[in-house]
């Protein structure tokens, strides 16, 4: 009797987006025992797998955007041999705004097992620390480079009611948040999230508009924005009432302009309008 043939198992690895001991139990396991790892980059796998502690048996081959696609046929054939494939990107989960979709599609169409080792991912670590609503979300990935598509796109998302999250390089984040500003409201309230889980983490936590003017300066690092979603008209509170709100959190001790802003994020209406209502409820009419 012939053996029956088996395939490999293809492994999509969650890699650190920062901390190397962020790093699973499972990650170690499998770097020290895969068939083939299908690396982003090779360097930074390398020293991944040192601050790991790990050396890995199999072979190791590049896996990146631009060879994407004649190496995910590749894969496959080693696959279909038996072999097991581990990828895993720079930071974060193959396939989300990193390779892996192709293959796994392909994978999947030929019978073959895939499975994933959870871990770190920056999408959902800056939607949890932003502060924004996190019950609904959508993942944009990186907005257009090109000023006019970018400017589409973001139309395109002024009426998304979930919060939104995006990837942008730090030397495009000033035009990115600009082009926001203008396509989604300059009151719309978002987070900047810079150097995630690393030693010199920030958060900046403020209205697009506020942020555009901030980023202005220059920013490093890797970044992940955060931004709410369209608010819900359909229910919108009195701006009157608002404005009562805005005067009782002043009682308390909080600074005007604070309480303003507090109010326009929380209830989801321009700040200019709240303010204009502050200050014509203060004049009496």
């Amino acid at each position: 009797m012939s053996g029956v043939e088996t395939t490999g198992t293809l492994t999509l690895a969650a890699a650190p987006i920062g901390r190397a001991d962020d790093a699973s139990e499972r990650l170690r396991a499998a770097l020290g025992g895969a068939d083939i790892i299908a690396a982003e980059d090779t360097r930074r796998l390398r020293r991944l797998a040192a601050d790991l502690g790990v050396t890995p048996a199999g072979r190791i081959v590049s896996y990146y955007d631009a060879n994407e696609r004649a190496r995910a046929a590749e894969l496959l054939d080693e696959l279909r041999a038996g072999h097991d494939v581990l990828v895993i990107t720079d930071a974060g989960l193959p396939g989300v705004s990193d390779p892996g979709y192709r293959l796994v599609t392909a994978a999947v169409e030929a019978d073959v097992p895939v499975t994933v080792l959870p871990g770190p991912s920056a999408v959902t670590t800056a939607l949890v620390i932003s502060g924004l609503p996190s019950d609904r979300f959508c993942f944009e990935g990186f907005l257009p480079r090109k000023a006019g598509e970018r400017s589409a796109r973001l139309r395109s998302l002024a009426d998304e009611p979930r919060t939104m999250v995006f990837f942008e390089a730090p030397h495009r984040l000033a035009a990115a948040l600009e082009a926001m500003a203008a396509g989604l409201g300059p009151d719309r309230p978002a987070a900047v999230c810079r150097e995630l889980t690393k030693t010199y983490e920030e958060v900046r936590r403020a209205s697009l508009g506020e942020l555009a003017e901030w980023a202005a300066e220059g920013v490093r690092g890797e970044i992940t924005i955060v931004v709410g979603g369209a608010p819900d008209r359909t229910g919108e509170a009195d701006l009157g009432e608002l404005a009562d709100e805005v005067e009782r959190r002043v009682t308390d001790g909080v600074p005007r302009k604070q309480a303003i802003g507090e109010v326009a994020r929380e209830y989801g209406v321009p700040k200019r309008d709240l303010y204009d209502a502050v200050v014509a409820r203060k004049a009496g009419r």
